[in-house]
């Protein structure tokens, strides 16, 4: 449990994964779908995901040159944790 909270305590971790659960999303898309975060936090936490082996990145030579992110199969594993999560939160926590 500590290793799951040392990457999943972070702010952002969980919704960019969640963001990425449906299919694999371009950079600019992704920054976009989390408002308030900045490129340099979700380049930060998309680098801490690919190097715990959730999140792929594609680079689309193009032109123009595209990079989108992806879930790899232990990325895509979290998902029903992540509706329990979602589930127990709507159960649970107040809305603010």
């Amino acid at each position: 449990m500590t290793r799951v909270f040392q990457l999943f305590g972070k702010r952002w971790t969980g919704l960019i994964v969640a963001v990425l659960l449906p299919h694999p999303v371009h950079f600019a898309d992704l920054r976009r779908a989390i408002p308030g975060i900045s490129e340099r936090m979700l380049s930060d936490r998309l680098t801490e995901l690919g190097a715990a082996g959730l999140v792929v990145r594609d680079v689309n030579e193009g032109p123009p040159l595209r990079v989108s992110y992806g879930l790899t199969p232990a990325g895509a594993a979290l998902e029903p944790a992540l509706k329990e999560l979602g589930s127990w939160a709507e159960k649970h926590l107040q809305a603010s």
